[in-house]
């Protein structure tokens, strides 16, 4: 009834029709081969770590994300984040699902919503996202983390902020040996993952993938 009373229109090109049209969808930039084997980013060469991880300790063995975090992407992400807009949750999932092989992992979860920005939104999209990954590959969808405190937001810090803000933010629940798949919305430094794998790590997970629809391109 709604749809006939306000016609969806496509959030990128405002053609009648789907939130996200098929020549849209077609039109958001990859994150393109080749890449660096751990955190997923583009090089100009297949590398096991590029110049934007080489020398951390990161605590999860690779991260993969779908589309670069470019106009297009962010007029997405912020619509399906901010204006609740829940229909997209299918879109997001089959972007990635188009494009990430199956993780090898026993379990997925996701990284934890800040309790006042969840309750000003009204939903979770990364939990949301991870819950129709979990229906696609068959994997069960476990909320193992939660975060240890009020922090800054990362937007609009800088790298080395953005990694003493995320320190210690996180505490996981017990994962018994398990491989878990970690699944965030957008992967910006690296930062919040590396510390919410990190977590998970302590807890017991035998080795941590990380998965985000989109990820910033330097």
């Amino acid at each position: 009834m709604l749809d006939l009373l306000v016609p969806r229109r496509c959030l990128l090109c405002a053609r009648p029709g789907e939130q996200v049209c098929v020549s849209c969808r077609r039109s958001l930039p990859r994150v393109q081969p080749p890449l660096c084997a751990r955190c997923g980013a583009p090089t100009s060469w297949p590398v096991a770590r590029c110049r934007e991880c080489a020398g951390q300790r990161l605590a999860f063995v690779s991260a993969r994300s779908v589309l670069v975090y470019d106009q297009g992407a962010r007029v997405l992400v912020r619509a399906w984040k901010e204006r609740g807009l829940r229909r997209l949750d299918s879109v997001c999932a089959e972007l990635v699902a188009e494009a990430v092989p199956r993780p090898q992992a026993q379990v997925l979860t996701y990284v934890p919503a800040d309790t006042d920005r969840q309750l000003e939104r009204g939903h979770h999209p990364a939990e949301r996202l991870a819950r129709e990954l979990g229906r696609r590959w068959g994997l069960p969808v476990l909320s193992l983390l939660c975060r240890t405190g009020p922090r800054r937001r990362q937007a609009g810090l800088g790298l080395g902020e953005r990694r003493a803000n995320a320190r210690d933010a996180f505490l996981a629940r017990p994962s018994s040996g398990a491989a878990v798949c970690l699944v965030d919305d957008v992967y910006t430094s690296g930062s919040t993952a590396d510390a919410a794998s990190r977590a998970l790590r302590r807890a017991g997970a035998e080795q941590v993938e990380v998965i985000a629809l989109a990820r910033a391109v330097r």
